[in-house]
């Protein structure tokens, strides 16, 4: 199974004050490490949307072996650049057979739930949808089959994966990751998850 990565990483963080792609991470930004984290798996192409914020931003990860796609609607919402990565994947890679989108503010994603993901994928060929499963709610990341590529492209606004997900509970198998509850959307977020870390 030929299965792209897509990183939204677009949006201009309201709720964090600053740009939650540069904060640091045992020295590294946000953005630095879900995309090394990506380009470990067999996974291809990587694809990182941007939008706000876009220069610094890339570069922080000019330098490794992704395509990164800008997204000048990026405030229509998380519709647009669900769109655009998919169109930044389908143009480096013409042959995908699903699709894995991130977020670069959950820092326990790792090799080992991409492999899961494309794992439960193979072994349950009719389900279209894979999707992480953490206090008793689906999210990100999620893959998704090219069977509902379409349907994404037809998200709108602030409409983002999990709309689909709950549209296609039949067609979905879920993985446990209790570690999903860790996203960091504000600085208090932030600083707790930096402050557990040092503790251990």
């Amino acid at each position: 199974m030929n299965v792209s990565i897509i990183i939204l990483a677009a949006g201009a963080s309201t709720r964090m004050g600053m740009p939650k792609q540069l904060l640091m991470i045992e020295g590294k930004t946000l953005i630095r490490r879900v995309s090394e984290m990506a380009i470990e798996t067999s996974c291809h192409p990587i694809v990182v949307v941007l939008g706000a914020n876009k220069e610094p931003i890339r570069k922080e990860i000019e330098k490794i072996p992704l395509t990164i796609i800008e997204n000048p609607k990026w405030d229509d919402g998380m519709s647009s650049s669900i769109k655009m990565g998919l169109v930044g994947a389908y143009m480096t890679h013409k042959e995908i057979d699903a699709a894995i989108f991130l977020t670069v503010d959950m820092p326990f994603v790792s090799v080992e739930l991409i492999n899961k993901m494309i794992k439960k994928a193979t072994e349950e060929p009719d389900n279209q949808i894979v999707a992480s499963f953490y206090e008793n709610q689906v999210g990100i990341p999620v893959l998704f089959k090219r069977s509902v590529f379409n349907d994404l492209l037809e998200l709108k606004g602030d409409e983002g994966a999990k709309k689909l997900v709950m549209e296609n509970k039949d067609k979905t198998s879920l993985i446990d990751f209790p570690e999903g509850k860790f996203d960091l959307d504000t600085i208090d977020e932030y600083w707790n998850f930096v402050g557990q870390i040092n503790q251990n």
